[in-house]
């Protein structure tokens, strides 16, 4: 009964002490999108990702009812490092659900012109007000938003000593009034929910404990989380006289400052792990002395010249995209060609043959139908968009023909398209998709009901995988030529499909690029088979690996290419659309469902 009438009361006072508005929030997952797109654009980097912020522990003062129940200690910030955005997971400031939904375009609009120089309270009036010159629409936003918030602000006549310095300057700042500098750290006073934080610490995605070498293992799936974290990089304490404790006892550390976490051999999921981080203000995390060796990166040794595939003709020099200094590297990168030597004859599963012929048809049935030919004189239909440029010229005086261009008609022709399909074969399709098949067994069965289906419609195309092992070698696996027919030598190729290295997809994009600019077709179709993110041994990971992919994607449109990614990774939606664009790429959910899902894709691109 003490139990039940304690928890009773606990229930009852923190939720009287919630200052909240439950009923107006707005979640981050309702407006990820517009936040990243508003993002970039006020100038914010494309491969800075949206994702949520962890609560951490802040100053101000406290309603007494809040003291009674232990509560308004702890808020989620929002923060800006050189690879994450990271706002509240939910937006419950205000009473209504319009002004917490501009609270979050606010942030990201400030966040995409936050340069901070060290001094919070001035880095944020200066981006205020570039925000305010970039994105003159938010200002009446902007302008209630600070009235609603200056409401719920302490009063400076209730703060005594520093506090009242510090509130004072906030106040200021916010009313956008001048005042003197006073060095406040955003942690001394009550959370200001229209400003933002740099994040100068690593954080906890980015400082996995690794073991020697740089090798990192892998999380597992049950402690993962997507909250942006503060952590800290400290060294590992000596344990080399663990049951002596120290003279003094000031000298103890408390569990907050320093948790043992031995992830790199741990091998059984924690299900405390998550509370007890969301607990601390911030993770200190060490480097171990121990690792699992089935668990870590290799640096995985190439085969010798006699048991490799052939190389084709000499390598190649291809740039690489550095974004820390803004350049581009020429030569950077080093490119092999490489073909399956000859092997036994490849027979597809039965199942796999009466699909890739379903496909096939399907595909002769499209290349017979007649097409829609735009700008002409004369037609059946009207071409709506010719249509509107007419009339925008006649009004606007210009001279026009008597026949103008303004039908569209239904015409059998060739059509000139040329296709360059590029298939990821890093370490990571050796692991299995399903209790059935391994990712490399589906995407072997995809590219063969792909070069099935293509080669009844006429048209050319390419097949191409990669992998690399640092800059230095990086793997074009050719399956097939442009000018090759698809027959028997190229399905051997395909069933001798293997796992490789690593995933260098600028590179690799950068040599189909080239390969593709070189056809004389109309329409030119680059299409990337993945099934992860881009990375490597060497410096290719996190955000260098993701600037340069989509440095050389767009450089694949300047060329006028059509870059397009089909891929089978579940957590694609948090970079792709940095790389390829929101409409620039398909997820398929069920890796099984990729043989259908990427010649569906290519008839869509295509039509």
């Amino acid at each position: 009964m003490e139990e039940w009438v304690g928890l009773w009361w606990h229930r009852a006072v923190t939720r009287a002490a919630d200052r909240s508005h439950g009923q107006s929030a707005v979640a981050l997952d309702e407006v990820r999108r517009s936040l990243h797109l508003l993002f970039m654009a006020g100038g914010g980097a494309p491969s800075i990702r949206v994702a949520s912020s962890a609560e951490r522990r802040h100053g101000g003062p406290r309603g007494w009812l809040q003291r009674v129940a232990g509560s308004g200690l702890r808020a989620a910030p929002s923060t800006l490092d050189t690879q994450v955005l990271a706002l509240p997971p939910v937006v419950a400031v205000f009473d209504q659900r319009q002004l917490n939904r501009d609270l979050y375009l606010w942030l990201a609009a400030l966040a995409s012109v936050y340069e901070p120089r060290g001094d919070w309270i001035d880095d944020n009036r200066v981006a205020t007000s570039r925000a305010l010159q970039r994105f003159p629409g938010l200002r009446a936003r902007h302008q209630r938003l600070v009235q609603a918030h200056l409401a719920q602000r302490p009063a400076l006549q209730g703060l005594r000593g520093p506090a009242a310095l510090w509130e004072g300057a906030v106040q200021a700042a916010l009313r956008a009034m001048e005042h003197p500098p006073v060095p406040v750290d955003a942690i001394q006073v009550a959370p200001v929910c229209l400003w933002i934080e740099a994040q100068a610490t690593a954080t906890a995605s980015d400082q996995t404990s690794s073991g020697p070498g740089g090798q990192r293992p892998d999380t597992p799936m049950q402690v993962q989380s997507a909250k942006r974290r503060q952590t800290n990089q400290v060294d590992t304490p000596d344990e080399s006289h663990a049951f002596i404790l120290p003279s003094r006892v000031e000298s103890i550390r408390t569990w907050a400052e320093y948790l043992r976490v031995n992830r790199a051999t741990d091998d059984e999921p924690d299900a405390d792990a998550l509370p007890a981080a969301d607990d601390m203000d911030a993770l200190s995390i060490a480097k171990g002395d121990k690792t699992t060796v089935a668990r870590v990166k290799f640096d995985l040794d190439l085969p010798s010249a006699q048991a490799d595939d052939l190389p084709l003709g000499p390598g190649r020099k291809t740039p690489e995209w550095d974004w820390r200094r803004g350049i581009l590297i020429p030569d950077h990168c080093s490119l092999q060609s490489v073909v399956a030597r000859p092997g036994e004859r490849y027979s597809a599963a039965t199942a796999l043959q009466a699909t890739a012929r379903k496909m096939r048809r399907r595909f002769e049935v499209l290349r017979a139908a007649p097409r829609w030919q735009t700008g002409q004189t004369q037609g059946e239909a009207v071409d709506l968009d010719a249509w509107v440029r007419f009339h925008a010229e006649t009004q606007a005086g210009q001279p026009h023909s008597d026949s103008p261009s303004v039908y569209a008609s239904r015409r059998r022709n060739g059509r000139s398209l040329a296709t360059l399909l590029l298939a990821d074969l890093s370490l990571s399709t050796d692991a299995y998709a399903n209790s059935q098949a391994r990712v490399i067994d589906v995407i072997r069965d995809a590219l063969y009901v792909f070069g099935e289906a293509l080669a009844g419609t006429g048209d050319v195309y390419e097949i191409l995988g990669f992998s690399s092992v640092r800059r230095q070698h990086v793997r074009i696996q050719h399956l097939k030529g442009f000018d090759e027919p698809w027959n028997d030598t190229v399905r051997s190729r395909v069933g001798a499909l293997k796992p490789g290295y690593y995933t260098r997809m600028g590179a690799a994009i950068r040599d189909a690029t080239r390969r593709l600019s070189a056809r004389p077709e109309h329409q030119r179709l680059l299409l990337v088979l993945t099934d992860g993110k881009p990375n490597d041994l060497d410096v290719y990971e996190g955000r260098y690996g993701l600037e340069d992919t989509r440095h050389a994607v767009q450089a694949a449109r300047d060329a006028g290419l059509t870059p397009f990614c089909v891929t089978i990774d579940s957590e694609a939606h948090a970079y792709l659309p940095q790389l390829f664009g929101q409409h620039g790429y398909a997820w398929v959910r069920r890796p099984e469902d990729l043989v259908n899902r990427l010649t569906q894709a290519w008839a869509i691109l295509t039509c």
